[in-house]
């Protein structure tokens, strides 16, 4: 079933015209590590995860099969350790210190963690994420930052015009020449993210079902 419906994402993806390469990140929280498994033996290699203590059981559980591992949900700061140590990217920075605290964190010996700004695309109160005048501000910083990279964005729209918002978040990006990521569309809007220069789509319950 699970391999059946990563099918069907690459189809829909497939079907979508665009220039540039989109990743599938398969959105696994809540579901156990047998259900990731399933999804590794379809083919897939790159997972996100909300939650620290549930990824980090599945990552131990899975470990030695070559996974791309990209944390996702909103980070406090006595889970910066972890984080750094355990993931290749990070969606979800929205201040200057977490970049910090990821960057002095993430160990020597690893390669560089991969980091999206988070924007609050729709200036939402309710959600977390950089506003759009906030981010010329804390770019320049990661100049500074030896073992952490910056390369894009990340958004969660508000799903009434989220083609508005995709967008706005392309044009963002356009501002800046060295960065070339975009983690934006999930399962209910994937097209038009795809249509507006989506690199990352975060895909969960076409592929894994409902959560309970």
């Amino acid at each position: 079933m699970i391999a059946q419906n990563l099918a069907k994402i690459h189809n829909r993806i497939n079907t979508v015209k665009h220039a540039q390469k989109v990743t599938l990140i398969a959105v696994s929280k809540t579901k156990p590590a047998s259900d990731l498994q399933q999804a590794i033996d379809a083919g897939q290699k790159h997972f996100g995860e909300n939650y620290l203590q549930e990824a980090l059981e599945k990552i131990q559980a899975l470990k030695g099969q070559d996974l791309i591992w990209h944390f996702i949900g909103p980070i406090q700061s006595n889970k910066t350790t972890k984080i750094a140590e355990n993931f290749a990217w990070v969606h979800s920075v929205d201040r200057l210190k977490i970049a910090k605290r990821l960057n002095d964190q993430r160990p020597e010996n690893m390669e560089k963690l991969n980091i999206l700004l988070q924007v609050n695309i729709d200036n939402e109160p309710t959600k977390s994420g950089l506003l759009i005048d906030e981010i010329d501000e804390i770019i320049p910083h990661f100049e500074n930052f030896r073992n952490i990279s910056l390369k894009g964005f990340m958004c969660i729209p508000n799903p009434d015009h989220s083609a508005q918002s995709f967008a706005k978040m392309a044009q963002i990006l356009n501002k800046y020449p060295n960065l070339d990521t975009l983690s934006m569309g999930m399962s209910s809007d994937l097209e038009l993210a795809i249509e507006n220069g989506a690199t990352f789509v975060r895909i969960g319950s076409d592929i894994f079902g409902k959560r309970a």
